[in-house]
């Protein structure tokens, strides 16, 4: 890397969670790229999605691409539960459910203690890290600029909780379930499962039926020799790797999501996307079979400033995350460019 980095452990105490129950030596794991502007006006928050660890995440920044680490200071937090924060795989008495207000209200003060950062100018995320972006708009109407809402909406879905849900029970099933998502041992023979219902609702029948998961599938593809080792290496393999108590906790996490779901709206969903004042690009996958361009409609009336601008692609939830599709990750650099000018 030609720019700077920096990366270390925020020790946020002991933090009261919207359940009332206590994260007991809260630690959120954090790095940064780019320069911090004298005046703090050059911010990119940017989330982890689901499962993943910063270093998944960095693929997409650097000058030229879709964050460029020349002109912003971007810093990726690491959501709790997935190894890096803290997570239920490291300790007994992690809380039954850390939602993304805990999250983002735990980055804020990261933001602030570090590096005396008070606004962003904008908070880019994809999948849950989606999630968190309309959180930060929602929660500091007053501290953030702009957000790309990548592959995310401001509420889960109920189509998309039967998903998590199910996920949840296949975890539950496995003899090593010892209760609340904590297990004996790793939950290997489930978690082969949880990778193969992951990737029938990851990727879209269109993607299947173009035979993009095969190597001599139209390319870009995702190079397996038959579906079989595909569901192997790209999804068992993937959550397998994983602790399940991790996987767990973040479902909970994901199944919660509501920026309205908090003591400023009492759950009205209107009222806290009227009171964005953030410019919200929605940016969801045409074939995203998890968060729906419907979704995003449904939402666009009710904000100040927003556009949508779906991806058009096949490849489902991951057109937003597009490393192997240069193409997609073509229409977002294009996208998000534009809409960091405005």
């Amino acid at each position: 890397m030609t720019w700077p980095t920096q990366q270390g452990v925020f020790d946020a105490g002991d933090v009261t969670l919207q359940s009332g129950v206590r994260l007991t030596g809260a630690r959120l794991s954090w790095k940064t790229h780019g320069t911090l502007s004298p005046a703090r006006d050059n911010v990119i928050v940017y989330p982890t999605s689901y499962g993943a660890q910063h270093p998944d995440l960095e693929w997409l920044i650097g000058p030229g691409k879709v964050l460029d680490p020349t002109r912003w200071f971007i810093v990726i937090p690491d959501m709790f539960g997935n190894g890096l924060s803290s997570s239920p795989a490291d300790r007994d008495d992690y809380p039954t459910l850390v939602t993304i207000h805990d999250n983002v209200q735990t980055q804020r003060s990261a933001l602030r203690t570090l590096f005396g950062i008070e606004r962003v100018a904008c908070v880019y995320g994809w999948s849950m890290g989606a999630l968190q972006a309309y959180h930060w708009a929602a929660l500091f109407p007053d501290a953030v600029e702009r957000i790309v809402v990548n592959c995310g909406v401001a509420r889960t879905a109920v189509h998309n909780q039967v998903f998590l849900r199910s996920l949840m029970a296949t975890l539950e099933a496995a003899p090593q379930h010892i209760g609340n998502g904590r297990f004996s041992a790793e939950p290997k023979a489930a978690k082969r499962a949880f990778g193969r219902i992951y990737a029938g609702w990851a990727l879209s029948q269109d993607f299947y039926r173009a035979g993009r998961h095969l190597k001599d599938g139209p390319t870009p593809n995702l190079g397996a020799p038959d579906l079989e080792t595909f569901l192997k290496t790209d999804w068992e393999d993937r959550f397998g790797a994983r602790p399940a108590a991790n996987q767990y906790a973040q479902l909970r996490t994901w199944d919660a999501a509501d920026i309205s779901a908090n003591d400023l709206y009492h759950g009205d969903l209107t009222a806290a996307l009227a009171a964005i004042r953030a410019r919200v690009l929605l940016m969801p996958g045409a074939t995203d079979l998890y968060f729906r361009t419907a979704d995003n409609e449904a939402e666009l009336p009710h904000l100040r400033h927003a556009a949508l601008k779906p991806i058009p692609s096949i490849w489902g939830h991951r057109a937003g995350n597009p490393v192997v599709n240069p193409e997609d990750a073509a229409f977002i650099r294009q996208e998000v460019g534009a809409w960091l000018d405005t």
